[in-house]
């Protein structure tokens, strides 16, 4: 009763922030950008409330905590200083300046604009409607993991309970709903988190007795000594994941539209330092406590002192690590705190999730169709499209996760290689060099979705299981059947595949690019 109590508290509260804010949604600029007068601390945990959702906190802190033990913290000092710390001095401000002056609203608008090309506008939209949808799979299956778990709800009722009331505040306030609840939410997620690192630490027997413990168990290896030490047992495969995780936010459109919405530079500023001390608290504090799972749980029916975690043909079942620990050392009231925790980061994400999507098609592709036959589209007809988008978009991602049969970190793996692959390079090149040519772009976005489309067909779908076996095997020092590596390979290579091809092809109207440059002056 008390963990429902919570929940439904908590709920209600989400309610009525849609419906004040339904109030200071007048045009598009207010529902989709804040009216691009979003303070700091509001920026700064809109930007790390989805940055970090139940993907992180039950699907990688399980799984890599697991895998490398106590080292999987250097992902979270990643997320940090790589995906929030750098990402607002490089992008910050010349992303609100630039986008500004554009007239900007979407990514997609961003690149039609930049670079003078519809055709870039229309693929950029495709591609972020295209993998959205598992990256929203992902955030209700780690939800669900928990809700299950601790609720006893069944995981088909927790997707649609999710959905449906992400949907009414979305739908009712827009940016502005979206940003104050991702404040109220960032606040119960740091205390949910220290509360959750401070609890698991005493019942580990303090930091020296969970690293004494930790240096006992044999990693999948079978090595001992290796879960506690500073690189953990793959330190190549750690990178991969670190690079993932921290550099794919410098191309996730949803993280991306959170600095077209800041007020000033001073707000950028101060934004900086909030999210990044997030980040650290929320990312470090995750992995830290997924780094001591295996001091809760086992694999072994005979070791009744620890949960166990079951092993589902040849798979274990990483995602249900983190919800298992958290039942056995939490009393029934923190359970509920950490419940809504997980509800408030996975609420946050899903909620930018589909005003992106949403936005992206209406603004993008809808309204274009739209006044290229001479048909009327104000103002009040683009929101009510958009409204209709976040309910269409919200019912295929439920249909999607309905099936319980991909690791959370394999769907947002695919999600973020693509749109990280396809949009780092060009975007924040785009922002700083004159001479990225279009035809760069659209080879960075050829190539993403389709190195992303291969990889998934030869490794994940098993439809190659002798191919997979002999790739695995290989002499090198990381997994290349790893949807991880994938990603992250996607992301580095675009950063020098962009400017390669820009040096052997010409920007088709210099002066075009000239004026656009004059926003900085």
């Amino acid at each position: 009763m008390v963990k429902w109590f919570i929940l439904v508290l908590y709920l209600l509260l989400m309610v009525a922030i849609g419906v004040y804010c339904n109030r200071k949604t007048k045009n598009v600029s207010d529902f989709v950008l804040g009216g691009r007068s979003i303070g700091p601390w509001f920026s700064a945990f809109a930007f790390g409330t989805s940055y970090f959702s139940a993907v992180v906190f039950i699907g990688y802190a399980g799984q890599f905590g697991w895998t490398y033990g106590i080292s999987a913290f250097w992902i979270g000092i990643g997320n940090a200083i790589i995906g929030s710390l750098l990402a607002w001095l490089v992008l910050g401000r010349r992303t609100r300046i630039m986008t500004k002056y554009l007239d900007a609203t979407t990514m997609p608008e961003y690149f039609e604009k930049r670079y003078d090309s519809k055709k870039l506008k229309i693929a950029a939209s495709l591609i972020i409607f295209l993998f959205l949808i598992p990256y929203t799979a992902s955030v209700y299956n780690g939800l669900s993991r928990l809700f299950e778990s601790s609720l006893g709800v069944p995981y088909i009722y927790c997707i649609i309970i999710m959905a449906v009331f992400t949907a009414i505040y979305v739908i009712a306030g827009g940016f502005h709903a979206t940003a104050l609840n991702d404040f109220v939410q960032g606040m119960i997620m740091l205390a949910g988190i220290l509360t959750v690192v401070f609890t698991v630490l005493h019942k580990a027997g303090g930091f020296d007795g969970a690293m004494a413990g930790l240096a006992a168990i044999a990693d999948d290896a079978g090595n001992t000594g290796t879960l506690n030490s500073i690189f953990g047992p793959n330190p190549a495969d750690l990178l991969g994941v670190v690079i993932l995780t921290s550099l794919g936010t410098w191309g996730l459109p949803q993280m991306i539209q959170k600095f077209y919405s800041i007020s000033d530079d001073a707000a950028i500023k101060r934004g900086t330092i909030i999210s990044t001390v997030f980040a650290l608290i929320v990312a470090g504090g995750s992995y830290f406590h997924g780094g001591l799972g295996r001091l809760f749980a086992t694999t072994d029916p005979a070791d009744t002192s620890k949960t166990l975690i079951n092993v589902i043909n040849g798979k274990l079942e990483y995602d249900a690590i983190v919800p298992s620990m958290l039942e056995s050392v939490l009393p029934d009231i923190l359970l509920g705190l950490i419940v809504v925790l997980v509800l408030s980061a996975s609420m946050s994400t899903l909620s930018s999730l589909v005003m992106t999507s949403s936005s992206t098609l209406t603004l993008d592709l809808i309204k274009p169709a739209m006044l290229s036959k001479g048909k009327s589209f104000d103002e009040k007809k683009q929101v009510f499209f958009i409204r209709v988008f976040i309910a269409i978009f919200l019912v295929v991602s439920v249909i999607m996760a309905a099936k319980k049969n991909a690791y959370i970190t394999t769907l947002m793996s695919i999600s973020w290689g693509a749109l990280s692959g396809s949009f780092l390079a060009p975007f924040m090149y785009g922002l700083f060099s004159k001479k990225v040519t279009t035809k760069a772009v659209g080879v960075c976005f050829g190539f993403a979705v389709i190195f992303t489309l291969v990889h998934t067909a030869l490794f994940l779908l098993g439809w190659f299981p002798e191919l997979t076996s002999a790739a695995r095997s290989l002499p090198i020092p990381f997994n290349i059947t790893s949807p991880l590596n994938a990603g992250a390979f996607c992301m580095v290579f675009s950063l020098i595949l962009c400017p390669l091809v820009s040096k052997f092809t010409k920007v088709h109207d210099k002066e075009y690019v000239e004026n656009i440059f004059e926003c900085y002056k």
